[in-house]
């Protein structure tokens, strides 16, 4: 059974930043893909973010410039670095991996207020 635990999330002013982890009960490698998803209240879950097996990445382009993902093959984490934060960027972000099918995290509250 694959777990996806997230971290990270919190309240930070407009134009902070924020870390959020996704730690994997198995090698991130053996994922096809793992990403992260938004979900604002109302809206549609959307990609934000993937890295490939091979380590190529995916942005939306609302994030590009800003958002960074990475992982840490060691510690089975997967990482997306926020940086210039806005209001819209307000959401529940999902960690997913995909294996034959999609797993998901239970999610964490980002928000972005002053």
């Amino acid at each position: 059974q694959v777990q996806l635990v997230e971290s990270g999330g919190g309240l930070v002013q407009p134009g902070g930043s924020l870390r959020l982890s996704c730690a994997a009960s198995r090698s991130t490698v053996s994922f096809n893909t793992m990403g992260w998803y938004r979900q604002a209240p109302g809206k549609e879950r959307e990609l934000v973010a993937s890295i490939f097996r091979g380590g190529t990445t995916n942005y939306a382009d609302s994030v590009k410039g800003r958002f960074t993902i990475s992982r840490d093959n060691g510690k089975n984490t997967v990482y997306l670095q926020m940086n210039s934060l806005k209001p819209e960027d307000t959401a529940v972000y999902y960690c997913n991996a995909i294996l034959s099918r999609y797993y998901w995290g239970q999610g964490t509250q980002v928000t972005v207020s002053s």
